[in-house]
């Protein structure tokens, strides 16, 4: 059987594993970030942890030989999964709501730790999960992250690709991409950014910025 300390030492080794991917997640912008990742791991992990109490036992009792244990974890999760995607919201280029789908499943995980009479493992995600919710937050908001900005930019004929791109490393924006499009026979020119610039950038002195030059015909920036 697994010892207290096989237990607790398999939840904290995948919130390290998952904290550190996580971090490395928010740092870069994404939307899967540190909570998120973190909660997916020790979700997993507690998942096995009670498929494997469900082997051991099951070899050392003959009349629990016919259990699989492996039903366990992928019945739930399976059930579980469709409730995680209800929770997530896609606004424009923006995705919210995977932190919620995380919380979802490592519920459904400390229930079934729980149910399953392993009351540390349950506790130990409990604790986990609430630490993570609660303190992360606050930690979350100190770290560095990159933002990503989708810049459509019209101009005329005129539109200088040089000139704009001066702009954003001027307010400490890298670009990323560029797409750029001549429309016949208006002779409009159209440039598509993706600019990646620390959190603190204001993106509203590029607005004003680029709204001043004779040749802008529109801006528009989406996240």
């Amino acid at each position: 059987m697994l010892t207290t300390y096989d237990i607790i030492l398999k939840l904290f080794l995948g919130t390290l594993l998952g904290g550190i991917i996580g971090f490395e997640r928010q740092t870069h912008g994404r939307p899967a970030g540190f909570r998120t990742q973190l909660l997916v791991c020790v979700s997993c992990v507690l998942l096995m942890i009670i498929s494997e109490g469900y082997y051991r036992q099951g070899a050392l009792s003959p009349e629990l030989m016919r259990i699989d244990p492996t039903r366990i974890a992928a019945g739930a999760m399976t059930g579980v999964g469709f409730l995680g995607a209800g929770v997530i919201l896609k606004t424009g280029a923006s995705i919210q709501g995977l932190t919620t789908a995380a919380c979802v499943w490592i519920v459904s995980a400390i229930g079934l730790a729980i149910g399953a009479g392993q009351y540390v493992a349950g506790i130990a995600g409990f604790i986990i999960t609430f630490v993570s919710l609660w303190l992360l937050r606050i930690l979350e908001t100190r770290m560095p992250m990159t933002v990503y900005k989708f810049v459509t930019l019209v101009t005329d004929n005129t539109g200088d690709e040089k000139t704009v791109r001066r702009i954003f490393e001027e307010h400490a924006f890298e670009i990323t991409k560029m797409d750029y499009v001549i429309a016949f026979p208006e002779k409009e020119r159209i440039f598509m950014f993706t600019i990646a610039g620390k959190h603190s950038t204001q993106i509203g002195q590029i607005i004003e910025t680029l709204s001043g030059m004779s040749f802008v015909t529109r801006v528009e920036i989406r996240s």
